[in-house]
C-alpha cells in the first residue's frame, strides 16, 4: 500500500449556514451607520449615568479624605454633613437608574426599534426575491 503523506493545510470544513441566511448578509453601509450610531447613543447612556452616580460618591470620598472638618460640621442641630451625603447617596443612585432609564427610552430606544424595523422589512424584502 503505498503511502500517502497528510495534506500540508487542513481540509475546508464547510461554513455553518443557518436555514434562514438572508439574515447573515452584510448590512449596507447605511445600516452600519445605524448600529455606529447605537453604540454611540449606548456609550453615552451609560457614561451619563455612571458620572452621576459614581461622581457623587467620589465627591463625598474626596471631602472625607481631604476636608474631614467639613464633614463633621453640623447643617441641623445634631445632623453633620457626612452623614447627609451618606443618606443621600441612596436616592442619587435611584436617580442615576431614572436617569439611565430616560436616556434608554429618548435616544437608544428609537433607534433599536428604527433598526428592527429596517432588519424586518429587509428580511421581507430578501424573502420575496
Amino acid at each position: 500500500m503505498p503511502y500517502h503523506a497528510p495534506p500540508s493545510h487542513p481540509p475546508r470544513v464547510p461554513a455553518y449556514v443557518p436555514e434562514d441566511s438572508h439574515t447573515l448578509r452584510l448590512p449596507s453601509v447605511r445600516k452600519r451607520g445605524d448600529v455606529r450610531g447605537l453604540r454611540a447613543a449606548y456609550r453615552r447612556q451609560r457614561r451619563t449615568a455612571t458620572f452621576a452616580a459614581l461622581g457623587y460618591f467620589l465627591a463625598f470620598l474626596l471631602l472625607a479624605a481631604f476636608a474631614p472638618a467639613t464633614l463633621t460640621g453640623d447643617v441641623t442641630a445634631g445632623l453633620p454633613l457626612g452623614m447627609l451625603l451618606a443618606l443621600l447617596q441612596l436616592p442619587v443612585t435611584w436617580l442615576a437608574i431614572a436617569l439611565y432609564e430616560h436616556t434608554a427610552r429618548r435616544r437608544v430606544d428609537p433607534l433599536v426599534d428604527r433598526l428592527r424595523r429596517d432588519g424586518a422589512a429587509g428580511a421581507r424584502g430578501e424573502a420575496g426575491r
